[in-house]
């Protein structure tokens, strides 16, 4: 901790930054618990007018569906955790978290507003799809956001939006199993599903309004404002002028120096996503048990195995990537 530093009293920082990280990834947490409602209402509107023996044909947008959802939500999340980059010097940090969240939300008050109107298949296909786009494409610019934040902090700091976002699969999983052994309807656990989400972005959303209140941030954030003159230069090569400025005075932190650092553990990063994205949701969405078939447990089973590959490596990758904003001789260690 940097001498002269202010105490974190009552340790509020670091729960607003738990806080912060349990509504980066329990909303899309949420949104992927209640596949079996999304898929169960494109196979109920296909079944309409059918014979009774057509109910268990799988519509073409209910067979398409689970790839349509990976793509949308990869893709985007890619796209902006590259964007994130180069937005960060555009755009203020205030308006990139509390704007993402508030997408966000949006997001999912229109969904929960749906559980409760009828759509004809398309439509509602459609809606979701965008839907999985807008939150991977603002999820990305609030998870990049909040660690280029936390890069400014004490090392400590980073492990609580870790932790918010582990705690943010086990409390999605635990309410899933607790809906299944109560025997709600799928209807009714979803829309609590979603529900829990907007209580949760509103939760953070607060939170971080009361942040920039705390003396222990605003002593590390005027800290990191110092230091924002010190970029790493991608779009110009540096004028001899420049260079010589640069010589006297701090340093550039050269990114392909930082990548020497990171590259094991971004090929870890590459070979997780490569794995289990390709894994899921084209074999796992379909994989059966063998012993709890027509069983209590399969249940249990069927609906547990759709849930989507976790997303903590990118944070590890996050907490790296993002460090390359700051100078050597800043709170953050390479080592």
């Amino acid at each position: 901790m940097v001498g002269g530093a202010p105490r974190d009293k009552f340790r509020a920082v670091w729960l607003v930054f738990f806080i912060l990280g349990l509504g980066t990834l329990l909303p899309w947490n949420f949104f992927m618990t209640a596949t079996v409602y999304f898929t169960g209402r494109l196979r109920e509107s296909r079944s309409n007018g059918t014979a009774e023996g057509a109910e268990s044909v799988r519509g073409v947008l209910e067979a398409k569906f689970n790839n349509v959802m990976t793509l949308c939500a990869m893709l985007p999340l890619l796209l902006f955790t590259c964007l994130n980059s180069f937005l960060h010097s555009r755009v203020p940090e205030r308006v990139r978290v509390a704007g993402s969240l508030a997408f966000i939300l949006a997001v999912f008050l229109l969904t929960a507003v749906l559980v409760k109107v009828s759509l004809e298949p398309a439509p509602f296909f459609a809606v979701t799809a965008v839907s999985v786009v807008v939150i991977n494409s603002f999820g990305a610019v609030l998870q990049g956001s909040l660690f280029g934040m936390a890069g400014t902090f004490p090392a400590a700091y980073t492990a609580p939006i870790m932790s918010g976002q582990g705690l943010a699969g086990t409390f999605a999983a635990l309410a899933m199993i607790c809906a299944l052994a109560s025997g709600s309807e799928v209807e009714e656990s979803s829309f609590g599903y979603f529900i829990s989400a907007c209580v949760v972005i509103l939760a953070s959303l607060a939170s971080y309004a009361v942040l920039p209140k705390l003396e222990f941030f605003q002593f590390y954030h005027e800290k990191k404002e110092e230091c924002d003159d010190v970029q790493v230069k991608l779009s110009r090569p540096e004028s001899a002028e420049e260079k010589e400025e640069g010589s006297k005075g701090r340093g550039h932190v050269s990114v392909v120096s930082v990548f020497k650092k990171i590259w094991v553990l971004a090929a870890c990063v590459c070979t997780t996503f490569t794995i289990t994205i390709g894994v899921f949701p084209a074999v796992a969405a379909d994989t059966k048990s063998t012993r709890a078939a027509g069983g209590t447990w399969g249940g249990f089973f069927q609906k547990r195995r759709r849930r989507r590959a976790p997303l903590w490596p990118s944070s590890c990758l996050w907490v790296w990537l993002r460090a390359r904003r700051f100078p050597l001789s800043s709170e953050l260690s390479f080592e």
